[in-house]
């Protein structure tokens, strides 16, 4: 399919060289974005990506970590080189953690206070680190159904372009650990391992499953990790075809 739809569409670009060019040029704006992969596959180097991207260019953001301390992640953007001190000084970053071991508390905060902390802050995107830890905070499934329904209703609300991160299910790696976050996401984006036909593993490759109303390249094309972040060849021929 092809990734253009005429520019009708507002984009928020992911600052991933390549990856805009599979969108049609970034994400939709207000699209809530689910980026989805096991270990090691950079869902939280993309993340930070697409929020120093947004810094660059003027567009406050918000960080939600149920994972890594604030240190952890500052210093993760500081080995890309990305600005993140600068971004964080001017005010077009925050990065807010959120105690998973305050269980109760963390979702009492997302099902009723995040749409209002959101409309405070001004962010035009949002990430979320991650929903599969969220996830498990929640005794059942109608619980964990309930908060990522009023997760996602925060984020549109507040107009952001959002993206959740989420553990693949290591049995099925197209498909996130709690099988759920897929149905709440406008858009799926799945990172992963290219593997040859001795099932050693030769490389990484990135896959958009869906982007609801934009047209998108479908076909598995690989990336790299490297000194600036990721980087999609999405002029690559796909070797799984």
């Amino acid at each position: 399919m092809s990734a253009s739809d005429g520019g009708a569409t507002a984009r928020a670009e992911t600052g991933v060289a390549g990856l805009d060019e599979m969108l049609g040029g970034g994400l939709p704006h207000g699209h809530v974005v689910l980026v989805t992969g096991l270990p090691g596959t950079g869902k939280t180097c993309l993340a930070l990506q697409f929020l120093l991207e947004g810094a660059r260019r003027g567009e406050k953001g918000v960080f939600l970590s149920l994972e890594e301390d604030v240190p952890q992640l500052v210093e993760t953007a500081r080995q890309f080189g990305w600005p993140i001190d600068a971004a964080m000084e001017q005010g077009l970053l925050k990065v807010v953690r959120l105690d998973p071991k305050e269980t109760r508390q963390s979702l009492h905060r997302i099902q009723g206070e995040l749409a209002h902390e959101l409309e405070a802050l001004g962010a035009r995107r949002i990430v979320l680190d991650s929903v599969s830890l969220l996830n498990m905070l929640s005794d059942d499934e109608a619980s964990r159904r309930s908060t990522l329904f009023a997760l996602a209703a925060a984020c549109r609300a507040s107009g952001a372009t959002t993206l959740l991160t989420a553990e693949a299910d290591p049995r099925h790696p197209e498909v996130s650990r709690d099988g759920l976050s897929e149905y709440v996401a406008d858009g799926v984006v799945v990172l992963g391992y290219r593997t040859a036909t001795d099932g050693h593993r030769v490389g990484l490759a990135l896959r958009i499953l869906k982007m609801r109303r934009t047209s998108h390249i479908r076909s598995v094309q690989p990336y790299t990790i490297g000194p600036s972040g990721l980087m999609v060849d999405a002029k690559a021929v796909d070797l799984g075809r």
